[in-house]
């Protein structure tokens, strides 16, 4: 079955050059366009996409809007956002992973590297553009110990087993990374990952990244 996508943004002619890309290739399907925030959320409730792919500036109800409308209804938690744009401000990278975007990628990524993208993440995998995770890693760098509070307090239901593979995703390793770390099976990987989603009442893999840094289980700098 194929991956159906729908590509947001402003500009016809990205819009032609994404469809264009996802039509000549096997295994995904264009399921709309949007050329403005409302109507790409108006797009995903009535098409129920399996991936959004979201630009960020655009006019009226922008990317990030739009990316809060849409991880906020429950009903359309099947669908996941990939952020999309030419900006990598601190600004939209902090909000967007915040609001529930599964991935943050740059427009100048390479083809294969977009393509690679939906399928990892909509095979539930976190995905980051690596400038995007310098930034996260030096963001909580720069900040000082995080205190016990709300967020500490959420990791009380989780095993120290757990709390070492929250720590993993937090380092942006994949499942069969976490299993060869762990010496544990690829499928074992995977049911330590999904409980932490459910424990955790997180979204997808991006939330649980940021709160393992937010937490501390993630050193500021690690090797």
């Amino acid at each position: 079955m194929s991956v159906r996508v729908l590509l947001v943004d402003d500009q016809p002619l990205i819009r032609t050059g994404l469809r264009v890309l996802l039509e000549t290739e096997d295994g995904y399907a264009v399921a709309g366009e949007a050329g403005d925030g409302d109507d790409a959320v108006r797009q995903v409730r009535e098409h129920r996409p399996d991936i959004v792919l979201m630009d960020v500036r655009m006019p009226g109800t922008d990317g990030l809007d739009a990316l809060e409308a849409i991880t906020a209804d429950p009903a359309l938690s099947g669908t996941r956002v990939i952020v999309l744009t030419t900006f990598d401000l601190d600004e939209y990278v902090y909000r967007a992973l915040r609001s529930g975007a599964s991935g943050f990628l740059l427009k100048d990524t390479d083809p294969a590297s977009l393509l690679r993208a939906i399928d990892l993440v909509h095979a539930g995998e976190a995905l980051l553009a690596p400038s995007v995770t310098r930034r996260l890693i030096t963001e909580f760098a720069r900040r000082p110990p995080v205190p016990p509070g709300p967020a500490h307090a959420r990791l009380a239901v989780l095993t120290a087993r757990e709390r070492e593979v929250l720590g993993l995703v937090g380092r942006g390793y994949t499942n069969g990374e976490i299993a060869s770390e762990l010496v544990i099976s690829p499928a074992t990987a995977r049911t330590h990952v999904g409980r932490l989603l459910t424990k955790l009442d997180a979204r997808d893999r991006v939330q649980l990244v940021v709160l393992a840094h937010e937490t501390g289980l993630v050193p500021a700098r690690y090797p």
